[in-house]
């Protein structure tokens, strides 16, 4: 029993990365039909913003020193301006091409935020203290859970929580909902579209912010690439759960999650080096069953 709440919280921190990840990259394929790969760009960049304006270690232990109610606000902060400035600099420019031409302009801002870093900090991974009393163990029903987990697990019900009153009970919320279901008829309607794209690549930006400071927290260390397999991992749980479909990408994020875990814990001690084989395995196969996604949004089985 033990062992079960073990690998069932794993697969809920696991899951939760993942579902943030990929909700953040859902809301903006959702009001311009981009797949952001600068994303997981932006949870490096979040995460380095603590070592700026320098690289010494009186530079990281005072970001680690900060209280925990003004650096993450600080951090998530950073995350929105950023994806702000992406769509307002780069985006805005192409949102009359051809969805490629908006998809190597991502992989371009991203290769532009990495060697930023690059240049400022090397590509040595740093060291950052933030909150390491979060590494100890607590006891739930007899498992012994890193707090990290439990912390992650629960920011993101609240963030689901949240967002999902965003979206059904706020003016712009319901923009955001119309302009994913149908951004032209929603402008004909009167829905500003600056002001809906912005929004959306705001809260992207911070479930960004988020990610990079759970990343650090749980390694300890700052590294520029920090955020490709997160990114790469919300890609997939966004094509799985279906394009356009926040609902489906957080699922598919959680079943991800979930399947990495369990593969884990099952497989035969040597070939939990394929564990990835395995899980993408899986994804081939669902895709197959459902190429439109598990839970693809009406407009896209209607084009299906």
């Amino acid at each position: 029993m033990t062992a079960l709440l073990q690998i069932a919280f794993d697969a809920l921190n696991l899951g939760s990365l993942y579902a943030l990840g990929a909700l953040g990259i859902a809301l903006i394929f959702g009001v311009m039909r981009l797949v952001n790969f600068a994303h997981g760009d932006y949870m490096a960049f979040c995460v380095f913003a603590l070592l700026w304006p320098s690289t010494d270690a009186a530079a990281i232990v005072f970001a680690g020193n900060l209280p925990f109610y003004v650096l993450v606000p600080l951090v998530l902060a950073v995350g929105a301006l950023l994806s702000m400035l992406s769509e307002i600099l780069v985006y805005r420019r192409f949102r009359n091409a051809n969805p490629a031409t908006m998809m190597i302009a991502s992989f371009a801002l991203g290769f532009v935020i990495r060697h930023f870093l690059l240049m400022l900090f090397s590509s040595r991974p740093k060291s950052v203290t933030l909150w390491p009393d979060l590494s100890l163990p607590v006891e739930i029903f007899g498992a012994r859970i890193p707090m990290l987990q439990v912390i992650t697990i629960l920011v993101t019900i609240v963030v689901l929580v949240l967002l999902t009153l965003f979206l059904k009970r706020t003016r712009y919320g319901l923009e955001m909902r119309a302009a994913a279901e149908n951004f032209t008829m929603a402008r004909m309607l009167g829905v500003r579209a600056n002001r809906v794209i912005l929004l959306a690549f705001a809260i992207s930006g911070m479930l960004a912010a988020a990610i990079g400071l759970i990343l650090a927290t749980n390694s300890g260390t700052a590294d520029i690439n920090m955020g490709a397999n997160v990114m790469l991992i919300a890609f997939i749980a966004t094509v799985i759960g279906g394009l356009g479909s926040l609902e489906g990408a957080v699922a598919a994020g959680f079943l991800i999650g979930a399947a990495s875990v369990i593969f884990q814990a099952t497989l035969p001690h040597d070939a939990r080096v394929f564990r990835d084989a395995f899980v993408y395995g899986a994804v081939i196969v669902a895709l197959l069953v459902r190429p439109q996604g598990l839970f693809a949004p009406k407009s896209a089985k209607q084009r299906v």
